[in-house]
């Protein structure tokens, strides 16, 4: 698998990076941190990381403008999707070869070459031991966008993906001249406004029967709040982590179409079969699903009762 990789990429004059819509850390610092890879190991190469972006992970890099004829007989890799209704930028069913790395519980396949390994913690990761096995020459910006995914989505090493092996493949990044401090500062250091705002919904979450904690939040809300709905799935959902008696917790947030993005984590139980059944996926412990509706959203609470129902008194 691995030999297949470096001969798609010694063969292409082109190469064009996707991941998901919506990027988090982990898919902005594997997509950059693995064409700074290629582009220093082959600087003749044309290589491009291309989608959307979010205000929060500008510090990480930018994306670069492609022309669909740079697609012609390039090799476009997609990262972190789990399917292929998560992509950013639909142009990469235009390259010749597809090539996917994912490091999700799969869901379904696509591309001429996969390499899938739940095992990892991150898409970082798995790119970060992808870089090493094929002897590519990572430079210290590359190895900085790698770490930052893993600590992104490690929770800062503290989830249970984290392993033995994210240590080992973090230590050898840390060999790379780049500061950890930055990273940090620009992943957790708030402004007032946001501070102020988690404070607001850490008030503002309830409770179900079975104590599944949630927080719905429309589409005016967001208006008002000034902020992109990124801000609000994925950085409020946490709010009702850690709290002694909440096992689940999820985080229903309208977009400008009506749907509802849904963010799912658990400290406790396989929540990933039931965002599988709405269409979405991820992992045991954190998934996450698009909904129709908030009717819809209800409908989920009710599985994660009876999730918790199910497994009571083992």
């Amino acid at each position: 698998m691995y030999n297949k990789i470096l001969k798609q990429i010694r063969e292409a004059k082109t190469i064009i990076i996707h991941r998901h819509a919506r990027p988090d850390g982990d898919a902005l610092g594997s997509q950059i941190g693995l064409k700074e890879a290629i582009k220093n190991t082959f600087p003749r190469k044309e290589v491009y990381a291309v989608g959307d972006t979010t205000s929060k992970y500008d510090f990480i890099g930018e994306m670069d403008e492609v022309s669909d004829e740079k697609y012609q007989d390039a090799v476009v890799f997609v990262l972190d999707s789990s399917e292929q209704s998560l992509i950013s930028d639909e142009r990469y069913k235009k390259g010749k070869t597809l090539i996917k790395i994912d490091h999700h519980i799969a869901k379904e396949s696509f591309g001429d070459i996969e390499l899938v390994d739940s095992s990892y913690e991150s898409c970082c990761g798995l790119v970060a031991y992808l870089v090493e096995r094929i002897h590519l020459k990572l430079t210290n910006y590359g190895a900085k966008c790698l770490f930052t995914g893993m600590v992104t989505d490690s929770g800062r090493f503290r989830y249970d993906s984290t392993t033995s092996k994210t240590f080992e493949i973090a230590s050898k990044l840390m060999k790379y001249d780049f500061s950890i401090t930055d990273i940090y500062n620009n992943l957790y250091l708030d402004t007032l406004e946001m501070v102020k705002l988690r404070a607001e919904f850490t008030l503002k979450f309830k409770l179900t029967e079975q104590n599944v904690a949630y927080i719905k939040t429309t589409q005016d809300e967001i208006q008002k709040a000034g902020v992109d709905i990124f801000s609000i799935s994925r950085n409020m959902v946490n709010t009702m982590a850690g709290i002694k008696g909440i096992d689940i917790w999820v985080n229903f947030t309208e977009d400008k179409d009506g749907s509802v993005v849904c963010e799912i984590r658990s400290s406790k139980y396989n929540i990933n079969p039931i965002a599988v059944k709405y269409g979405g996926g991820g992992h045991k412990a954190a998934s996450g699903a698009t909904l129709k509706n908030f009717d819809e959203a209800d409908m989920l609470l009710n599985d994660l009762n009876l999730l918790i129902l199910e497994n009571k008194g083992e």
